[in-house]
This record gives structure tokens, C-alpha cells and sequence, in this order.
């Protein structure tokens, strides 16, 4: 029998993380530059039911029957099962690679469930609508971040630039010109489930603090939107440095991350803003196309261990 493989890009989000748990809007767009790989190599020889999963990125290599039943890479392929109505499936290895850096607010963690329910799903010769992965990759995702907002596992199924509000339809962004982005990871790995509780708790003792930011968030969000729509990436900038603004305010960002959108502005990036979780991870700067390569030299020149140029389309 054949394997059976599937990807899945890694994600940013250029607004609304955090506000957007708080049900205002989001918008994120897949990095297809990094990816996620799941192969599911058929087992024939093995008994019935044996499912062994291989992740040489995180050193592990056990039978599904070994893994704790909260294991994310366990849950999904266990999802999948449910979700087609197999309980005994043919003996198989999944084997998962990627790319995608780690707690670094790339959606590592969803491309992983993503690629390896559609995989599996394949393997076991069931088609999932998009709608049934995200749903899938959601229900895994809480085991990583304990509320997930849903944007991640939504963007990456989808992969496409999205315009997410919880609990509401999917809005897929028509980018009317294509801007460039410039990611600048700072080597500090930081789980979003962390930075998400320590906020939730912050906000439970005072909403009358919290709620404003996350309204003007939300309203950032909103006109980014309309610039994207409209051909007007140039006032993304100013958008992002006051969305970054609003996510010092709620305690999510680092001196590293600060560090890194400043020296991003000063090498002629048009704004600058922490992506993701934040308290390390990626921050993201949206620059001319002709700026885009100094940018990325500056991050690399500063702190930044890694960088990504991306052309959003």
C-alpha cells in the first residue's frame, strides 16, 4: 500500500491576537514558506489497531496505546477515528516532520493536527471537508492552549488570508494588492497558553481596564481590513505600531520583541507589531518591497535568530 502524506502551512497574525479570544475581530494569513508534514506509511504486517507515531522534531517514537490520552498528536489521530465511525483502524505508522519554529506564534501546533487529520483521514480513505479538519484541529488545539480563539486552526486549514471573528461565519480577505511582510523570530520560545491565562486572570480582576484596549483592537483590526480591501497597504504601518502599543499595555510583550519592532522601524519598515502570543516569539514589520530585504538584515544584525520575508497576495 501506498503512504499517505499531507501539509500544512505555518500562520501569523498581523492583528487582534488577544482581543480576539474577547470576541473582537482578527485577521491572519498562512506562511507557506514553513509547513508541517504528516506521513501515514501503512503497517500490514502489524496486528490490527497498532498506530505508532513518529515526531523526530520533539524525540518521540511510541505506540498511540503508550501516549497519555491528552497527547495532542494521540488526540488527533483518536479524532479522526471518531469522526468516521472506526474504532480498530488498519495498522499504521504516522510520521510527522516541520518546519514551522516552535511557541514562536506560527501556529506550529495546529499544522501538525491539520496535516496529520487530513493524512490520516486519507489513509483510512474518508474525505473531510475543510470545515471538519478545522473542527478537528480545534478540538486538539485546546490541549495546547488551553482557550484557543479558533484563528489558527481556521487560517491554516483554509490557507488563505482570513478575517476571523469567534464563533462567526469564516470571511476570507481579498488582498487587493499584495504588501510584504518581514517576520523576526527572537529565539524565545514562549507558549501562548501562558501569555492567554496570565491575561485572562489580569482581565477577570479588572475588565474596565482590559475592555478598551481590546475595542480599540478591535476597531484597528477593522481599518486594516478596509486598507488591505481597498489597495492601501502603506497604512497597515501606522496600524500595526498602535496595535503593538495596546499589547505592551496588556503586559503580552517582551523587551526582546520591543527591541526588535524598533529596529525593524528604523530600517524603514512602515510599522512594526509582536505577532502571536507574544513574551518572545515572532514579531512581524510590513515594509515596501524594496525595504523588505534591509529590514530582514537589520533583525538578523540585532537579536533575531531567524527571519522570513513573505509576499501577502
Amino acid at each position: 500500500m501506498p503512504a499517505f502524506s499531507a501539509t500544512a502551512p505555518g500562520k501569523i497574525i498581523l492583528f487582534g491576537e488577544h482581543a480576539v479570544v474577547y470576541g473582537r475581530p482578527a485577521i491572519a494569513v498562512p506562511v507557506d514558506k514553513v509547513r508541517a508534514r504528516a506521513t501515514v506509511i501503512p503497517e500490514p504486517r502489524a496486528a490490527s489497531g497498532s498506530v505508532r507515531i513518529q515526531a523526530v522534531d520533539i524525540g518521540l517514537d511510541q505506540l498511540i496505546s503508550e501516549l497519555p490520552a491528552d497527547n495532542p498528536l494521540a488526540a488527533a489521530v483518536h479524532a479522526v477515528f471518531r469522526a468516521v465511525g472506526i474504532q480498530r483502524s488498519p495498522a499504521f505508522t504516522l510520521r510527522i516532520s516541520s518546519t514551522i519554529p516552535q511557541a514562536a506564534g506560527m501556529g506550529s501546533g495546529a499544522a501538525v493536527s491539520v496535516a496529520a487529520i487530513r493524512a490520516v483521514a486519507a489513509f483510512l480513505g474518508r474525505l473531510l471537508t475543510d470545515e471538519q479538519v478545522s473542527d478537528l484541529a480545534y478540538e486538539v488545539e485546546k490541549l495546547y492552549h488551553g482557550t484557543p480563539s479558533g484563528i489558527d486552526n481556521t487560517v491554516i486549514t483554509h490557507n488563505m488570508p482570513i478575517y476571523y471573528v469567534r464563533s462567526q461565519p469564516i470571511q476570507l480577505l481579498q488582498v487587493r494588492q499584495s504588501f510584504w511582510l518581514v517576520i523576526g523570530d527572537t529565539g524565545i520560545k514562549s507558549p501562548t497558553s501562558i501569555a492567554v491565562g496570565e491575561l485572562r486572570q489580569a482581565w477577570q480582576a479588572s475588565p474596565l481596564i482590559y475592555e478598551p484596549l481590546f475595542d480599540r483592537v478591535g476597531e484597528i483590526t477593522q481599518l486594516a481590513r478596509r486598507s488591505i480591501e481597498n489597495g492601501e497597504s502603506r497604512d497597515l504601518g501606522p496600524l500595526m505600531d498602535e496595535n503593538h502599543t495596546l499589547l505592551q499595555q496588556m503586559g503580552v510583550s517582551s523587551p526582546e520583541l520591543d527591541r526588535l519592532c524598533q529596529v525593524a522601524r528604523q530600517a524603514g519598515a512602515l510599522g512594526a507589531k509582536l505577532s502571536g502570543g507574544g513574551r518572545g516569539g515572532n514579531m512581524i514589520a510590513v515594509a515596501a518591497e524594496e525595504n523588505a530585504p534591509q529590514v530582514a538584515q537589520a533583525l538578523r544584525a540585532e537579536s533575531a535568530v531567524r527571519t522570513i520575508t513573505v509576499r501577502i497576495k
